[in-house]
């Protein structure tokens, strides 16, 4: 129980459907910015517990704060650091919500756990596949790529099959104290959504420091202020102009330097993934699969090509841009989740 719209109707309409619901919410960082409008999400949690009330089921609090700072936190940092753009909310599906919680539902002896997640599990002679929401806008689905059969055998996604606006409806039919709540769209445990700053101040974080920004023949073009500001495709905030639109292209952490360059070296046709996680079962080599780059990619044809050294290679029948180290690539077979991996 998160304390949003989502997962508020999702114990909803279990709680209708006639199972045993318990409202659980995740303590994962402790609060120390004052003054904050959601410190931590400690006001979620409140909200979460008030929903419970409502709909008449306990709540309780998990405490996973030093779990989330070793499997989600550090990693963040880490990645920034290095000069690569993570992204916490797989991991944290991963570790925490499939993870850590569904240990903590075997150990209550729960049956599964359900979430919020606009993403749909069908099963089909014991075999579960994990497809998109219904609702494409808000799907959720390339965020959880790492989920195996096991874990799907015991998650739940009530929403999966609704749109949005049902979502909004039926909360406010049932007068449920978040119908009209806004979506967060920061990172959680970031709420100024200041991550720069963040990166610098944890305690495994810090800076390397300013460095030259430099076009791909190497000229330099200005000074930049840390490689953890800047992603790939980045054009604004660059702090200076050359006279035409200049992206970043790459980060090079070795010599602390970002190249800049056009819309077009953004392009690239082949990239190399790593830690590659499969749904289904994975497939020959060659393989047609419609791939996305980022969550918000609408996907592109590529060919999949084991290197049999853990990595691959994905050829894109065109270019795409963007291509940022650290991201995840997602395979899809129309609206299934068939597997991903991490961008090298």
């Amino acid at each position: 129980m998160s304390g949003g719209v989502d997962s508020s109707v999702a114990a909803l309409l279990l709680k209708i459907g006639g199972h045993e619901v318990v409202g659980v919410s995740m303590n994962l960082m402790t609060c120390s910015k004052a003054g904050s409008a959601s410190c931590c999400s400690s006001s979620d949690r409140l909200d979460a517990a008030r929903i419970c009330e409502q709909i008449g089921i306990k709540h309780y609090i998990v405490d996973f704060r030093k779990l989330f700072e070793e499997r989600v936190v550090s990693s963040f940092v880490k990645e920034y650091l290095a000069g690569r753009t993570p992204s916490p909310c797989i991991l944290c599906n991963e570790h925490m919500k499939f993870g850590a919680l569904l240990e903590e539902a075997d150990r209550i002896g729960a049956k599964a756990v359900a979430t919020g997640h606009y993403a749909r599990v069908v099963s089909e002679g014991g075999f579960f596949h994990l497809l998109r929401g219904v609702d494409l806008v808000k799907d959720q689905s390339y965020f959880l790529f790492t989920l195996k059969q096991e874990q799907l055998s015991k998650i739940l996604f009530p929403i999966g099959e609704m749109k949005k606006t049902e979502i909004r409806a039926i909360a406010s039919d049932h007068g449920l104290i978040t119908r009209e709540k806004p979506e967060s769209q920061e990172i959680c445990f970031i709420p100024d959504d200041d991550y720069a700053s963040f990166v610098e101040s944890h305690p495994s974080g810090g800076s390397a420091g300013a460095g030259d920004f430099v076009d791909s023949s190497g000229k330099i073009l200005g000074r930049h202020s840390g490689i953890h500001r800047y992603t790939i495709g980045q054009r604004r905030g660059l702090g200076f102009g050359v006279g035409e639109r200049q992206y970043v292209i790459k980060i090079d952490t070795s010599s602390n330097r970002i190249v800049l360059g056009s819309k077009e070296e953004l392009q690239t046709k082949e990239i190399s993934v790593r830690d590659i996680s499969w749904v289904v079962e994975e497939p020959s080599n060659g393989k047609d699969l419609l791939v996305k780059i980022r969550s918000t990619h609408a996907g592109e044809r590529a060919g999949f090509f084991q290197s049999g050294d853990g990595t691959a290679k994905l050829s894109f029948e065109r270019p795409v841009s963007g291509v940022a180290p650290g991201q995840a690539a997602v395979f899809y077979d129309g609206d299934e989740v068939i597997g991903g991996g991490w961008i090298l």
